[in-house]
Parts: structure tokens; sequence; C-alpha cells
């Protein structure tokens, strides 16, 4: 059954319809007409009353274009084919445990309240294309659902919601694209959507915005996540703007329009490819357990940058940065980043005795990873003792018939490595001041070997 087939440009008070009579022919109040399809369709009604069909199988379309509805329709626990209700205004949504066959549609329509979908079941998709929701009750989300299922595609695009969105546990099966929607909730959330599945690509992209914290924690996305062109902003500079610990993605693209405003968590999650510029990132990241395939975006100082703005110094993050510099043939940089891990973890560090024994390590053969350190070291100190004891020869202890011929530069050798390996040290004995330059020498060959060990222990040692 058709009403109003002409189509004004929107509700007139005059043309007054009972939600009640809607009601009965969505149930089947009259009989279907043989060579049509049956349906209801309205454009520019004023519908008075409550459009109540929860529990129900409709069996037929509805269609409500450039309608008003006084009351919110209440559709919870209803089997129904396609629902469109384009163009509408209306005090709120509720579609709680709706099973529809056909696709959900709410496009361009404003919504004083709340859109209830919880449970629900959207085999066409669900379409909310520049779609205005506002919810004002700190204590409601303005769209709220939990466990929804959305078969072909959730497309929200270029829509305004204030109050917050709420799609925890939701599964897209045809994918997610929110491109130039705009969740406004600042200093809350503006998108739960803890636990969320998407088949395919989750696009909060392309002007997408978001004035509150977007939670993904313990997401999967299956293909790309993409935050390309966005922007995201806690509201507060203390809160999470993107929350995305144990996810995980195929992709993800962050790349936002300008710097993100908030925290960033990305811990325990499993990321193939991450594609991101320093330009945009907070100052605070959260990267502990982080475990990604490849990185792209940024320069090698860029990624130390990246892995040190964790307030809170953590291993892992150093780790798998040189695990993929490491795999992709860069073992210089590789090396780099285990010298800047062990660097930072001196920093945060309690011990004084052990903050010292690290800037020795440093000193001496960067921790290990930089060796001919040692042999610089070494080299200035044997041309350091040669010219003293040339200049100051020590005095012979020995008979002549058992001493070797003196020569500083064997001499200064003898003292600094420490076996007795010329005989210099044992035939040879400096007097006066020289005498101090000895013993500063024996004392820093066994810094230089011990350090050597140490350092070169610590990188042989395995993983």
């Amino acid at each position: 059954m058709v009403l109003g087939d002409d189509r004004p440009a929107g509700p007139d008070p005059g043309r007054t319809v009972r939600a009640e009579v809607i009601r009965q022919l969505l149930l089947g109040a009259c009989e279907p007409r043989e060579g049509y399809v049956p349906a209801v369709r309205l454009t520019g009604a004023y519908i008075i009353g409550r459009l109540d069909v929860s529990g129900g199988t409709v069996e037929h379309e509805l269609r409500l274009e450039h309608c008003r509805l006084v009351e919110q329709p209440d559709f919870s626990n209803a089997r129904t084919r396609q629902l469109r209700l384009s163009d509408c205004r209306m005090p709120g949504f509720d579609g709680g445990g709706l099973h529809a066959d056909g696709y959900l549609s709410l496009s361009r329509s404003v919504i004083d309240g709340e859109v209830r979908l919880p449970r629900a079941q959207l085999m066409g998709g669900l379409r909310m294309m520049r779609t205005v929701i506002t919810e004002t009750d700190p204590a409601k989300w303005a769209v709220f659902s939990g466990g929804m299922v959305v078969e072909v595609g959730a497309f929200i695009r270029d829509a305004q919601i204030t109050g917050g969105m709420r799609l925890v546990g939701a599964r897209m099966n045809g994918g997610l694209f929110m491109e130039g929607t705009a969740l406004r909730n600042p200093g809350r959330l503006a998108l739960d959507a803890q636990n969320m599945i998407v088949e395919d690509t989750a696009e909060f992209s392309k002007g997408f915005t978001a004035l509150g914290t977007v939670r993904l924690r313990s997401a999967r996305v299956n293909g790309i996540l993409s935050f390309s062109k966005a922007v995201l902003d806690s509201g507060d500079p203390g809160r999470m703007a993107l929350h995305a610990s144990h996810l995980h993605a195929d992709e993800l693209i962050l790349w936002p329009q300008r710097r993100i405003e908030g925290r960033v968590s990305l811990s325990y999650s499993r990321i193939g490819l991450i594609m991101d510029d320093p330009s945009i990132w907070p100052d605070e990241l959260y990267l502990n357990g982080l475990v990604y395939d490849s990185l792209r975006g940024g320069t090698f100082r860029d990624r130390l940058n990246w892995v040190n703005r964790d307030k809170q110094f953590h291993l892992q993050p150093y780790e798998q940065l040189a695990a993929w510099y490491h795999g992709i043939g860069h073992d210089d940089l590789a090396r780099k980043v285990q010298l800047a891990k062990l660097r930072t973890r001196r920093r945060h560090l309690a011990n004084p005795i052990g903050k010292a024994w690290g800037y020795l390590l440093d000193w001496t053969v960067g921790y290990g990873y930089r060796p001919w350190l040692a042999f610089g070291w070494f080299a200035v100190l044997v041309t350091l003792g040669t010219a003293v004891f040339s200049a100051d020869k020590p005095q012979p202890i020995k008979p002549p018939d058992e001493r070797p011929d003196y020569h500083a530069f064997v001499y200064t050798l003898d003292l600094l490595i420490p076996i007795d390996t010329f005989g210099q040290q044992q035939a040879f004995d400096p007097s006066g001041w020289s005498r101090w330059v000895a013993y500063a020498l024996v004392a820093t060959g066994w810094i230089l070997a011990t350090a050597l060990i140490a350092g070169v222990t610590r990188v042989l040692r395995p993983s």
C-alpha cells in the first residue's frame, strides 16, 4: 500500500498520520494484492503517536521520507524486511534486537535522542549517510549498540554524531566506512568499539573527526584500519585520543591531518604494516608489547624518538624495532637501537652504582656494540705511556743478563695488558711521578679488559 504519492518538501502538520495506522499496515492489516509488492511508503507526513512494532514480524518494506515522527519509533526485537527512514526527524530510534533481512537506513535524518541497536542483525547493511544525531544526556549514547552484526557494510559517512558512539562487540562483515563523520564527546568516549571485528576495511579517514577518545581495544580489522586525513583530539591532554591496545590489524594508516591531541596506546597489538608520520605523534605513546612486520614513514632518528615517547621504560619496543631493522638487513641500525635501549635503561636506574657501571661500559666499549672504542682508548693510552716512559725511563731491577732490552712502547703495552706478556714490567720499575702513570695504566688496562669482556658477553648472550 502506498500513502502520499506526491512528494512535498518536508513534514506538514496538515498531513497527519497516526502511527497506529502504520503499525497495523506493517503487521498485515491489509491483504496483499496479486502483482504488487507490499510496502508502506510515506513522504512528508507528520506522524503522531508511537510507531511500535516491537517483537513483531513485518513482511512489508517501510519507507519514510521527509517525515516528522513525534515519538521515538520502536522496532526492538522485531523481524523486518527493508527499513528506510531517510530525511526524517525523530526523538530517537529503538532497534535493540532488530533482525532486518534488508538494510536499515537513517540517512540524512535528524535524530534528537539515542539510536539503540544492541544485538541488532542487519543483513542488508547499515546506512547513516549525513545523519545528525544529538544526545545531550551524559548517561546515554548518541548511538548505542553491543553485539551488533552488519552484513554488506556499515556506511556512516559525513554524519554528525554528538554524545558518543558505542559499537562494542560489533561485527562488520562488509567493512565500516566513516569518512567525513564527526563524533563529538570531548573529555569522554567519542567511539567505544572494543572487541569489534571488521572484515575488509575500517575507514576513519578523509575528514573523520573524533573529539573524545576513540577506543579500539581488542578490536580486529582483517584489512586496513585507516586514520588518513582524520582529526583525533581527546579534548583533554591527560586522556587517550586513540586507545588501540591488543588490536589486530593487517595494516594501520595513522596519518591524520594534524598532530594527535592526547595520548595513543598500541600496547600488545599485532599489526602487519604501520604507516605513520613523526609530525603527528603525541608526546605520550604506549608501545610496550606492540608487534609489527613492517614500518613506513620517518627516519631512523624518528623511530628512536618514537620508542622513547613511552614515559615508562620497557625493553620490548626497542627489541622489536631492532629486530625489524635486522630483518630488513640494517644490522648497523639494529645495533644502534640496542645501544639506545641500554642508555635509556641507564637513565631510569635508581642505583647510582649501576648507573656508574653503565656509563663506564658506554664510554669504553659502547655496551659491547662499539668495541672499537676500547681500541681507541688503548691507542691513546699507549701513545701517552710511550711518551712518558721515553722521557722518564724506569730503573732496571734485574741484572743485565736477565732482562730484555728496554723499549718505552713495549713497556707501556706490558702495563696495559693485564697479563705479563713481554717481561718488561718485571724487569723495570719507574720512579717518581712516572710511577703514578704506571699505576694508572695498569688500572686502566684492567678496566678496559673487564668492560670489553662484559660488553661482548652482553652482545653475544642469546635472547
